[in-house]
């Protein structure tokens, strides 16, 4: 008997009508169909995505080898004030719908907001966005990341985002810590305080 291919996902900002980073997205989504599924065909996320006209929506796309779903979620931010570095040995190479393993983590961390997880060392991601510190004069993002994000992947492109390997001790040199994801952009979070 054939087990069903794991749902994948990829969230995507519209705005008033507008789609965000769509060639990051949907280089992404290409990647992940033929690594996975050993697809050859691509599927334009373009001609499928019919966003509302106005409003913020979070624009989610289930899919394996095909389309399962696209649904339009109008977009509340999460409120982020208190985060733990926590260690795990968690995978999330592809950005899988299936998100248990996070949900585990947070519920183990529920006196605080979000968790930034450490992987042999080093820290990788929040449950919902990559990271970036700042130094005083530059934004260093993990060089190692749990999931390669579109929006991490767009800022390192345009050069303001540069990768390192970095650490819970290496913490206190930095004065700012942002996270980063499709919806959120690159939002630098005040008043944060970090628990390792």
């Amino acid at each position: 008997m054939q087990t069903a291919s794991p749902l994948l996902l990829e969230t995507i900002k519209t705005e008033d009508g507008t789609v965000f980073n769509l060639p990051y997205h949907q280089a992404r989504f290409d990647h992940s169909r033929k690594a996975l599924f050993n697809t050859d065909d691509t599927l334009d996320l373009s001609k499928i995505i019919d966003t509302p006209p106005k409003g913020l929506y979070r624009c989610r796309i289930l899919y394996d080898t095909n389309i399962r779903s696209v649904d339009y979620i109008p977009y509340i931010p999460k409120k982020i004030h208190t985060l733990r570095v926590i260690p795990s040995d968690i995978e999330y190479i592809y950005k899988y719908a299936d998100r248990e393993a996070f949900n585990i983590l947070l519920r183990k961390n529920s006196d605080v907001d979000e968790i930034i997880i450490e992987k042999e060392g080093l820290l990788t991601d929040t449950t919902i966005s990559n990271i970036a510190f700042y130094d005083g004069k530059k934004w260093l993002t993990p060089a190692k990341p749990l999931l390669q994000g579109t929006m991490r992947a767009k800022l390192i492109s345009e050069g303001f985002l540069r990768e390192a390997d970095i650490s819970k001790e290496m913490l206190g040199r930095f004065t700012h810590v942002a996270l980063i994801n499709a919806m959120l952009g690159f939002k630098i979070l005040n008043h944060l305080e970090i628990q390792h």
